[in-house]
Formats: structure tokens, C-alpha cells, sequence
């Protein structure tokens, strides 16, 4: 399968590699502890091998690829730092990613925010819809899922703060396959795990209208921590 970046200057492709690859290890495309090559990389993207090796470089530095020698990167089995370490990082970050987005949220964000809100709320209803007629719910979780992830990546985005973006991103991602593999679990055992949580985003984003980024971020605390009691292994939920 390939993934294809050409077309940009070579600053251009590097950074789109990076972040390409680090989706692919996020999304479990690129398994823990598969080897990995700048060679097969590059060929995967459709790239030159610089963008590449430039990519591996900042994987390497993110914890999420490790060099085992010279010649050997593997992706990373593990994260240092234990599961509650991670979740307590990330809940932190997630209130700052509210405070921000109510602080620099322009009306184009909002009404872009809107959109995703209504969309997610829209596979919430269909998922709850389906349990209740006792249709199959086969690939619904991921819908709805991803729904939510689509709303939280744009909170993210409205911050405005490449600074924080980075730092969030490289956060979750040590931990995300995992997480979302969770939440999935938990959805397809019990339909209304996380619910209330996701309907908590309409209020998130009202304080985010109103510019109030002390309500933003208290909001987003107590769901996050929520998220964390919730999910097996103190892993805090994308929810």
C-alpha cells in the first residue's frame, strides 16, 4: 500500500512524511516492534529517501521509533513512562487545547467545529438507533469513533499554537493505538459507554463560542479524567 507525497518541495515532504508516518504507527498500520527501512518507507510514500531519513530522525526523537543499531529502526513496542504518567500528561494537555481554542477560535472555526459536532452527534444517534433494533453494529464504533477524533482534532487546530499541537499530538500518540482499541472494545460491549461524555462536547463547545476559556477548560478536564477512570489501564478515552 502506498501513500503518496510527491508533488512538494522537499521541506514540504519531510514534514508530511513525518506526520504521515506517525499516523501509521498511531493506526497500528506500522505494528509495535515491526523493522522498518528508509528504503521501504520511502517506497510506501512515494518519496525520495531524504524527506525520509529526516522523518525517522524526528520518530526516533518522538520515542516512537527506536534504532536498535546502526542499520536497524523498529517501531516502538513500548513508551517510557507508565500509563498513568501518559494519562495524566494528556488530561493536562486537554484542558490547555480547550482554554486556547476559547482564547484564538475564529467564527470559521466555530462554525467549522459546529459541523463535526453535528456529524458526531449524527452517528451517535444511528449507533444508538442500531443497538436498540438489535441491528449489527459492525464497523459502526469505528464510525462513531472516528467522528469524535474528526471534533477533537479540530478543537486542537483552532488553538492556533503549532507549539502546543505538536506536543499534543506527539502525547497521544505514544499511547493511541492502545486507547483507541479501548474504546472500541468498550463500545461494542456496552453501547452506552462514554455517552454522556460525547454529549459533553456540545458544552465544550458553547464556552468556546463564548470565548470563556475557564469554562473550556474545566469542561474538558473533567471529561478527560472521566475518560480515564473509565477506560482499563488508566488510558484516557478519545472521547
Amino acid at each position: 500500500m502506498q501513500d503518496q507525497l510527491s508533488g512538494l518541495d522537499s521541506t514540504s515532504l519531510a514534514e508530511r512524511a513525518y506526520r504521515r508516518l506517525r499516523d501509521l504507527i498511531v493506526e497500528g498500520a506500522l505494528a509495535p516492534g515491526e523493522r522498518v527501512t528508509e528504503r521501504g518507507l520511502a517506497e510506501r510514500l512515494s518519496v525520495s529517501p531524504t524527506p525520509v531519513r529526516e522523518a525517522i530522525k524526528r520518530l526516533e526523537a518522538d520515542g516512537l521509533l527506536e534504532r536498535k543499531s546502526p542499520r536497524t529502526v523498529c517501531v516502538a513496542a513500548s513508551v517510557s513512562g507508565t500509563p498513568q504518567q501518559l494519562a495524566e500528561v494528556e488530561v493536562a494537555l486537554r484542558g490547555l487545547v480547550a482554554r486556547l481554542a476559547a482564547v484564538h477560535a475564529t467564527d470559521a472555526d466555530i462554525a467549522h467545529l459546529t459541523r463535526l459536532l453535528d456529524a458526531a452527534e449524527d452517528q451517535t444517534r444511528l449507533y444508538a438507533a442500531r443497538v436498540a433494533e438489535g441491528l449489527p453494529i459492525d464497523g459502526h464504533a469505528e464510525n462513531l469513533y472516528a467522528s469524535v477524533q474528526q471534533f477533537n482534532a479540530a478543537v486542537l487546530a483552532s488553538t492556533h499554537n503549532p507549539v502546543l499541537i505538536r506536543l499534543f499530538e506527539q502525547t497521544r500518540a505514544l499511547s493511541s493505538v492502545e486507547r483507541r482499541k479501548r474504546s472500541v472494545d468498550r463500545l461494542r460491549k456496552d453501547p452506552t459507554f462514554g455517552r454522556s461524555r460525547w454529549e459533553s462536547h456540545r458544552s465544550t463547545l458553547d464556552a468556546i463560542r463564548a470565548h470563556d476559556p475557564e469554562r473550556a477548560e474545566r469542561i474538558a478536564i473533567e471529561r478527560a479524567q472521566s475518560a480515564m477512570r473509565d477506560l482499563a489501564g488508566n488510558l484516557p478515552g478519545d472521547d
